[in-house]
């Protein structure tokens, strides 16, 4: 249960590839076992190599999820989000922009993202926590795509015009995908891929006859006109599960990105010992 994955990938203007990685440890309780952000580096988007670190303690924060690293349009900074527990809930952090992902400060990072109270005490509940943000600028607004805690993990939408100030899209009570199908004890969203017409929208889910559907996490595709709505294209079954499952098959937080006329996806998968690691993938694309 030492695991490496959660990835999210930029790219700087010399063409290196920048990652930003969970990194697990099997000696902390569940929920909290994320003990560093690592930034990593590379040249050819395959083999990458090590250049900062964001512990735990340095935040201070109990456990991290997954990141979210981005290039800012305008400016070319980098700026990244992570998610964590703060004050016994789970929010979306933020931290300081850097000109490179190897001088982000730990000490910077401060929730953007926090539970939403009810609009009035006889409403819909709403997610007790957020976490997983899978963040991009598209038309015309920043998009913050994330897991909220609704008793089950739902995918819910927040909008913003600086990347700090955030809102929700839509109703706050209602997620984007619905708890059907095979991904009826969890829908999450996992990333978001720019297409000539719309978005390939990518998400993940557990059915809750599968094992141990907490973990045993498949992904399916949907399609996005707006990311405003989105439409199930994978509603019967998974898209993609672990090619090498050991206890289960996950195949998980992916980020999705092109290179060229390739689409780069790199994802956390299963391995046979049961051991989750990133590996990459690369698919030619016939349109853009």
């Amino acid at each position: 249960e030492w695991w490496a994955g959660a990835p999210s990938v930029t790219r700087d203007d010399s063409g290196s590839f920048w990652m930003a990685a969970r990194m697990r440890t099997a000696d902390a309780p569940l929920g909290l076992r994320g003990y560093e952000i690592r930034i990593y580096r590379s040249e050819d988007g395959v083999r990458f190599a090590p250049v900062h670190s964001i512990r735990r303690e340095d935040v201070p924060i109990a456990g991290f999820e997954r990141p979210a690293l981005i290039r800012l349009p305008e400016s070319g900074r980098f700026r990244l989000y992570g998610c964590g527990p703060v004050d016994g809930r789970w929010c979306i952090i933020r931290f300081d922009d850097a000109d490179r992902p190897d001088r982000f400060v730990p000490s910077s990072a401060r929730p953007v993202i926090m539970a939403l109270p009810r609009a009035e005490p006889a409403g819909p509940a709403t997610p007790s926590g957020y976490k997983d943000p899978v963040v991009l600028w598209a038309e015309g607004m920043w998009h913050c795509f994330v897991i909220g805690i609704l008793g089950l993990e739902q995918t819910f939408q927040f909008v913003s015009e600086n990347g700090d100030t955030w809102e929700p899209l839509g109703p706050a009570a209602r997620s984007l995908l619905a708890l059907t199908g095979w991904h009826n004890y969890a829908v999450r969203p996992a990333s978001v891929l720019p297409l000539g017409v719309g978005y390939l929208f990518v998400y993940e889910g557990s059915s809750a006859e599968w094992r141990d559907p907490s973990y045993n996490i498949a992904t399916g595709l949907a399609y996005s006109p707006d990311l405003r709505k989105v439409v199930d294209l994978t509603p019967d079954e998974p898209f993609l599960v672990s090619p090498t499952p050991g206890r289960l098959h996950v195949w998980r937080y992916s980020h999705w990105t092109w290179v060229g006329d390739t689409i780069y996806v790199y994802a956390e998968v299963e391995k046979m010992n049961g051991a989750h690691e990133i590996r990459v993938f690369r698919l030619p694309a016939l349109l853009r």
